[in-house]
């Protein structure tokens, strides 16, 4: 999916969502309790969903997406103090390294090309003894309504670039050296794999 179609998709992201309330329900609740006073960075935050719901818990957060139009709308309307949202390409993080706590990337390894460098670039600009939160979608065709949806999502132009079982995305993310201290699955129109790891020791 290219920067254009999320582009002129972001002013209709929130209401398209709002049929997964309960998935997002169990993250506001959970995740703060994750970052509470820590330095956060989000990659993918859309239209800021997540990011304006959780970060009072932080101590700062960062929110980024590659979308001009994403980021344009994440910063309309209320927003906590501690948060600030700006336009950043997750294979090219433009930030030190080992300069956050935790980086919060949700629904978004499987539709970018190069998962990999994304989880390379995570494992740069984090703490060595830092949290990734990675919640992704899984199961795209598991069900008949998760396979209506994904087949609605592909001709409004979104793609998916992988379509991992739950326990195939897990596998995915030990592979790529991540630990995961945390897993649930959760039924939504496409499934779900809440997921929080840190780094294999070495």
């Amino acid at each position: 999916m290219n920067k254009k179609t999320w582009d002129l998709y972001a002013p209709i992201y929130k209401r398209a969502m709002k049929a997964d309330q309960k998935i997002y329900d169990f993250m506001y609740a959970r995740i703060p309790e994750q970052i509470r006073d820590r330095d956060v960075l989000e990659i993918a935050t859309g239209p800021g969903l997540l990011a304006k719901h959780v970060a009072p818990a932080a101590k700062t957060m960062l929110a980024t997406d590659y979308s001009d139009g994403m980021i344009a709308e994440a910063k309309k309307g209320e927003c906590p103090e501690n948060l600030r949202f700006e336009v950043a390409d997750a294979m090219s993080l433009p930030y030190d390294d080992s300069s956050f706590d935790v980086v919060l990337i949700a629904n978004a390894l499987h539709i970018v090309p190069d998962p990999e460098k994304v989880l390379s670039e995570i494992d740069r600009v984090l703490h060595p003894d830092g949290l990734l939160i990675a919640p992704n979608f899984v199961e795209h065709k598991g069900t008949f309504i998760s396979r209506v949806w994904s087949g609605i999502l592909q001709i409004a132009g979104v793609r998916f670039e992988h379509q991992w079982s739950a326990q195939e995305y897990l596998d995915f993310l030990n592979n790529q050296g991540w630990e995961v201290c945390f897993s649930k699955e959760m039924a939504a129109r496409i499934a779900l794999m809440y997921v929080e790891c840190k780094r294999k020791p070495e």
